[in-house]
């Protein structure tokens, strides 16, 4: 065959970049889990930013216990081996980090069984940091949801509903952030268990996400709603940032997920798409 058939032939046979891309926006790739699913319906309608969600893994971060969530020691250097290694120690709810579904439960979900199709979902900010503002223990609340919806429509099926109380501009300062009073009681918002259980009844939601230290406010004394959401085979995020950056509708909200075998939850990547 000629060289110019054979240029031809190819041609005739290859996608242009810009089909490419086209076409593969259309679909979300698992090859890692051995699959393609369909995009969801959120990128739909297209973004054009995006927006950092995470707070930095720093031993310095605030943490529920009080001590250092990451520790990292150098095994490798660049001056003597040519190159740099680092061995980790990780508390798995340490900074935005996910709690699986088996955090508060005896054989729930671990995080590397959370559907990938869970993690790239519509993102719902439910805004309450004016009245956290006057009170740390103020809670998201049915009222709070029905307020959002009124404003924007039903929730989106497999959402993430995230409370916004303004706590992330604390995380730089552990005292304010966890809040602890003189009898070791924690201070800072969180979700109301009647909220929490109008989501399970009313809604598909796939996740709830909070930007303090805990789905349940700080002092509550029984973990309520982590045991509720948990359970149910819903996941929570702790600890996200840059609520105060995207809208309180129409952002699609991408959860890097660790995926550790057996893991009860773990620091994540999470940015959203607006």
């Amino acid at each position: 065959m000629c060289d110019a058939c054979v240029m031809n032939a190819v041609k005739d046979r290859m996608l242009s970049r810009r089909d490419f891309f086209r076409k593969t926006a259309a679909v979300s790739a698992a090859a890692a889990v051995g699959g393609v699913i369909s995009a969801p319906a959120a990128m739909a309608d297209g973004h054009g930013a995006v927006v950092d969600m995470s707070h930095k893994l720093s031993p310095d971060f605030p943490t529920f216990f009080g001590v250092p969530g990451i520790s990292m020691e150098q095994s490798f250097n660049f001056a003597e081996h040519g190159f740099n290694l680092m061995n980790l120690t990780i508390n798995e709810h340490t900074a935005t980090h996910i709690d699986a579904p088996l955090h508060f439960s005896a054989d729930g979900t671990s995080v590397d069984e959370i559907p990938v199709s869970d993690l790239v979902i519509p993102l719902c900010v439910i805004h309450i940091h004016e009245k956290a503002a006057n009170d740390p223990d103020a809670q998201v609340t049915p009222d709070d949801l029905k307020a959002w919806i009124a404003a924007h429509g039903d929730i989106p099926d497999k959402a993430c509903i995230a409370m916004h109380s303004g706590w992330a501009a604390k995380s730089g300062d552990a005292a304010a952030y966890v809040g602890n009073d003189a009898n070791d009681v924690k201070h800072f918002p969180g979700f109301h268990i009647e909220a929490t259980q109008m989501l399970l009844e009313e809604t598909t939601a796939a996740a709830m996400a909070v930007d303090t230290l805990s789905l349940d406010h700080g002092p509550s004394p029984d973990f309520a709603t982590h045991y509720a959401w948990l359970p149910a085979g819903r996941y929570g995020i702790e600890n996200l940032a840059g609520l105060d950056q995207v809208p309180a509708a129409g952002a699609t909200l991408v959860v890097g997920a660790p995926n550790h075998v057996g893991g009860t939850g773990g620091p994540a990547r999470i940015f959203a798409m607006v």
